[in-house]
């Protein structure tokens, strides 16, 4: 049987072909070109999501729908720009093992495509393990320092138990349904019976743990601060957006009125969310530390949009996760220059920086505005929106804390800014700078200032996303 070019499984199926090209390239020929076919495939594989089709596959259990479509266009772009910083790693690993970390990368990706698209349980939980292993030996390819192997270990043991608590939900929800189809979830739920809830919330406390929501966030700091930066700036969009598509799919598509009764624990584990990531963020010293609190802040206000169950509330999310791939992904790559030259990942280390490297503090500045939600970037209106979206729905509560903790949030990225625009610099030789690392800081910095001074495109796709999963 042949497949059109534009089937629903073409995207998935390219990506796979990609992935055994890099593995087999490396063992003939190992070096850093691998780095070069792996991005220049990707770059081909996107091309291939503009003319995919929608449908569905194995009767049901794989559709090619709006959000599926949405969604594998970011995690594409997320890794393209990922793979364009990590060309300019200089540590002997990525000259020995390119293969490897491509090949690794490569395979999580491929598992959040089909996540996206998995309306099946199996599928769901085989794809979420497809995307999750990788990333646990992705976090400790550098496994000769020091805090790497540790960092690597304490993501697996989490991830594991989480793997576990899903798996275990899923059983209580395939007893009570008697298949693994999510189309039976509805009239499953709508009959409250306590063995399906306690699944269902087995499954959200399971997912909890890959978007890095309270209280399982615990992980993601070590991890962020232990593996590669430019990884760090992947690991920390692409796997959460997976993540907030799996709790769209499973919590709102298709589940109607039903889905209201975990409304408020969902904006409990939102406030607690946002509330701890702000908090723990202010002390930090070590600015990768200090990001990955900000972004567990961050899962937290895309978890107010979801607590809003309207069409608004999850067309916000996906204009967040927009806005947050820019903003995140472009100041992780700064810190990656900053931290190559200084070889520091300190605070300390941006003393000064406006003087050295106008242009790169002024990146940063830019992406830290955006992520403390400062008009008019592309941070300020993802924000605006989401509070919007929860107080249509009457949370009140939960937007003035948002926008009482969205302050608190600026007074740690302006600490950051402070080091750059009014300290003295220690050194007073300019931040060197690889010009791929660069292309990837301006393409972030471009799409930040795009998407904050025109974001009718994106709010229009996001609204049109949503529209099809309440109708």
């Amino acid at each position: 049987m042949t497949m059109a070019l534009g089937a629903p499984l073409v995207p998935e199926l390219a990506l796979f072909a990609l992935a055994v090209i890099v593995l087999l390239a490396g063992l003939i020929r190992p070096g850093r070109a691998i780095g070069w076919l792996a991005f220049a495939g990707l770059l081909a594989v996107l091309g291939v999501m503009y003319i995919a089709r929608e449908g569905t596959l194995f009767e049901g259990s794989f559709i090619q729908d709006e959000l599926a479509l949405f969604a594998k266009r970011l995690f594409l772009f997320a890794s393209a720009v990922c793979l364009l910083g990590s060309l300019t790693m200089k540590q002997p690993a990525f000259d020995r093992r390119s293969a490897e970390y491509h090949f690794a990368l490569l395979v999580s990706l491929l598992g959040m495509l089909v996540l996206a698209s998995a309306r099946d349980l199996i599928l769901l939980f085989v794809a979420f393990e497809l995307m999750s292993i990788p990333l646990y030996v992705l976090t400790g390819f550098l496994k000769r320092e020091t805090v790497a192997p540790e960092a690597a270990l304490k993501f697996f043991l989490v991830g594991t138990v989480s793997s576990a608590i899903i798996a275990y939900g899923m059983s209580f929800v395939y007893g009570m349904t008697g298949t693994t189809a999510l189309s039976a979830i509805p009239q499953a739920l709508a009959a409250g019976h306590p063995l399906m809830l306690l699944g269902m919330g087995l499954l959200l406390a399971g997912l909890g743990f890959k978007i890095a929501a309270f209280p399982f966030h615990m992980w993601a700091p070590d991890a962020y601060e232990a593996a590669s930066t430019p990884f760090v700036a992947w690991l920390s969009v692409a796997p959460k957006a997976a993540g907030f598509v799996a709790i769209i799919r499973l919590y709102v598509e298709g589940v109607g009125t039903a889905a209201l009764i975990w409304m408020p624990f969902i904006a409990t584990l939102a406030a607690m969310t946002v509330i701890t990531g702000n908090l723990m963020a202010i002390p930090q010293q070590n600015i990768k530390r200090m990001l990955a609190y900000s972004g567990i802040a961050h899962i937290g206000y895309m978890l107010i949009g979801l607590a809003a169950f309207s069409t608004a509330g999850v067309a916000t999310i996906l204009f967040y996760l927009v806005a947050y791939l820019f903003g995140n992904m472009g100041a992780f790559l700064v810190v990656e220059a900053v931290g190559r030259s200084e070889e520091s990942n300190g605070i300390d280390a941006y003393q000064g920086l406006a003087q050295r490297s106008p242009l790169l503090a002024l990146a940063m500045l830019v992406f830290l505005l955006s992520l403390g939600g400062i008009p008019f970037v592309a941070g300020f209106w993802a924000k605006l929106y989401i509070f919007v979206a929860a107080a249509e729905r009457g949370l009140y509560g939960l937007v003035f804390l948002g926008a009482v903790l969205t302050v608190v949030a600026l007074y740690y990225y302006l600490v950051v800014a402070r080091r750059m625009y009014i300290e003295a610099p220690v050194r007073p030789e300019p931040v060197r700078i690889n010009g791929l690392l660069g292309a990837a800081i301006a393409l972030c910095a471009l799409g930040v200032v795009g998407v904050g001074v025109y974001p009718a495109p994106w709010v229009a796709l996001a609204q049109r996303v949503a529209a099809t999963l309440f109708s």
